[in-house]
């Protein structure tokens, strides 16, 4: 591998050919791989998840498979299944989708709850136990999950459990007039994302990932993280704070950025700016009738003036 720095550069600029005037957007989704964390894509139909996720795969010279969700979707049509050999007379585990480096869980809330928890130990522990038998997962393993938002018809709310095994949720957007402009003027293929080269193998992926954990956070700086995390179980305005997951979470997070972005030390602002990115999709809004409810844009401010009330480590 060559420098990270250049190495990272070369990726996010790999996407960018394809996902135009999102830098910041292709920047969280190299932070959540590189922080070995999962990625939360949630917008409107059309605006690129799906091309995104696409992108970050064929950028890596990894495995990729893609899982379509859908209401009748099963377990097994994830995790795998036994099937019964006759000349062997013996059971085969016969691997599914989930066992890649990228996989993309497509329209994640299209499907039941049953089948969304097939994702947790997968995503949590990196591997599938099926008839008592435990697999490993490959590594780096990452999964990019795409939803369309919870009012649209067809969808099943993710549960608490699997939001938190996501390290991020992200919104797109719609591109600027400039930019779907060149989307417009770009040449037809069936898929934009299927012209990209690889820029990084698996190895350098996990190097990378290596550099990460020994990027060094200062005490004060844990602390800090600490204590926007402790205002998230007080705040009267939420009534689920932030676990100990999405404390690691943030923690992690946030040394993947200071190396994206060319330090080998945090700072504050690396905290400051993921907080809502990492945190909000954990939290849940405390309602005036007393019953709880889920609303991201409302979390994402109440995380961000709880983020602007604690003072800052000089």
């Amino acid at each position: 591998m060559t420098n990270p720095t250049e190495a990272i550069q070369s990726i996010q600029e790999n996407i960018s050919r394809v996902i135009k005037g999102k830098p910041l957007v292709i920047e969280m989704t190299v932070v959540a791989l590189l922080a070995r964390g999962h990625l939360l894509l949630e917008d409107v139909p059309g605006v690129g998840k799906t091309t995104l996720a696409h992108s970050l795969a064929r950028s890596l010279d990894c495995s990729f498979k893609r899982i379509q969700f859908t209401s009748d979707l099963l377990p097994s049509d994830i995790v795998g299944v036994s099937i019964f050999n006759r000349q062997k007379q013996a059971f085969e585990f016969m691997p599914g989708p989930i066992f890649a480096n990228v996989v993309l869980a497509d329209e994640i809330n299209r499907t039941t709850p049953k089948t969304q928890s097939s994702l947790l130990e997968a995503m949590s522990e990196a591997q599938i136990s099926v008839d008592s038998q435990t697999y490993p997962l490959s590594q780096p393993f990452m999964v990019i999950a795409t939803q369309n938002p919870a009012e649209y018809h067809g969808t099943f709310p993710l549960p608490e459990s699997q939001l938190d095994r996501f390290l991020m949720r992200l919104r797109i957007g719609y591109p600027s007039p400039e930019e779907e402009r060149k989307v417009l003027g770009r040449s037809p293929s069936l898929h934009p994302a299927e012209d990209l080269q690889p820029m990084l193998a698996g190895q350098d992926v996990l190097d990378l990932q290596a550099q990460v954990d020994q990027v060094f956070m200062d005490d004060s700086l844990t602390e800090y993280l600490l204590s926007i995390i402790q205002a998230t179980r007080q705040s009267e305005l939420l009534s689920l704070g932030v676990s100990t997951r999405g404390a690691l979470a943030l923690n992690r997070a946030s040394k993947s950025l200071a190396l994206v972005r060319g330090r080998t030390y945090c700072v504050p602002d690396d905290i400051k700016e993921l907080a809502s990115t990492v945190l909000s999709h954990r939290v849940m809004v405390a309602s005036t009738q007393g019953i709880r409810q889920r609303s991201f844009e409302q979390a994402e401010r109440i995380i961000q003036d709880i983020v602007d009330s604690v003072p800052v480590p000089v």
